[in-house]
């Protein structure tokens, strides 16, 4: 597994599903998916994200053939036209994440932790592939509206990365492959003030491995404005640069151009002090 030292890592997100909360249709023809692939790596994306299912609040369950007949034609078309791209999968199914890597994507991430299907971690520890394990108030991959409170969210968090850690590592799976997320927005709590928090705090999880964040375009960066998505780019750069400065090596984005921009950015002036 590689990983990228001198830099973090910039994750383009690419979903192929009528129901994303962002770019949701956006990519239902290949011609305008490979146009935003190749965007977001001349743009700076280390890796392109390939979605097939949705898990916001609301979305719709889809089956393993649909989400197979959504994913497999991009990865293979962006593989064609762009061999060299790295390409994970954004999928809580081993069937899904199984064919996925048969077709050469090379990462796996699966926001249920390994939770939604109990072949994962059998497909991930097979393949040796690195696999993002997230955080989630929900057991099953569609995530709800509940505001939920907690003691101490970091605590929480880091108990549960940790077993499922445990859990993957008894699978089989080496504990190299492991990135792991701590979850935002709807899949933490509708109380925007914990998805500060976790970014304010990241640096307490960064020992158990590398970590990734998706701030992206998140209904908490809405504000007392209550922006819509389209709005919210400003907030988003803003918690990407956050969460770089407490210790994530990873940030899943909608806006990688302008994420490589700003990290560059606040690197020279660092730099330069």
């Amino acid at each position: 597994m590689e990983h990228r030292t001198h830099r973090t890592g910039v994750i383009a997100i690419l979903n192929v599903t009528p129901d994303s909360y962002y770019d949701g249709g956006h990519h239902l023809t290949i011609d305008v998916l490979l146009d935003s692939a190749k965007k977001a790596l001349n743009g700076g994306a280390d890796i392109l994200e390939i979605g097939g299912e949705s898990t916001g609040p609301a979305s719709m369950d889809v089956s393993v053939d649909e989400e197979l007949r959504r994913v497999l034609p991009a990865l293979q078309a962006i593989r064609r036209e762009m061999p060299a791209a790295w390409i994970s999968v954004d999928t809580t199914k081993a069937i899904v994440a199984k064919a996925s890597l048969q077709e050469g994507a090379r990462m796996i991430n699966d926001v249920s932790a390994g939770r939604a299907d109990p072949e994962m971690f059998s497909v991930i520890a097979q393949s040796g592939c690195p696999y993002v394990l997230m955080y989630a108030k929900d057991p099953t991959p569609r995530t709800t509206k509940a505001s939920i409170q907690y003691t101490d969210v970091i605590a929480t968090i880091r108990n549960f990365l940790m077993q499922r850690m445990e859990a993957a590592i008894v699978a089989g799976i080496d504990r190299s492959q492991l990135i792991l997320d701590p979850g935002l927005g709807h899949f933490v709590s509708s109380d925007p003030a914990y998805s500060f928090e976790i970014l304010r705090r990241l640096s307490e999880l960064t020992d158990l491995g590398p970590i990734l964040v998706s701030p992206s375009r998140k209904s908490f960066l809405a504000g007392p404005k209550h922006l819509p998505s389209a709005d919210r780019l400003l907030a988003t750069l803003e918690a990407n640069v956050m969460a770089v400065h407490h210790g994530a090596s990873f940030i899943r984005t909608h806006d990688s151009k302008e994420t490589r921009e700003a990290l560059v950015s606040i690197t020279q002036k660092f730099s330069t002090r």
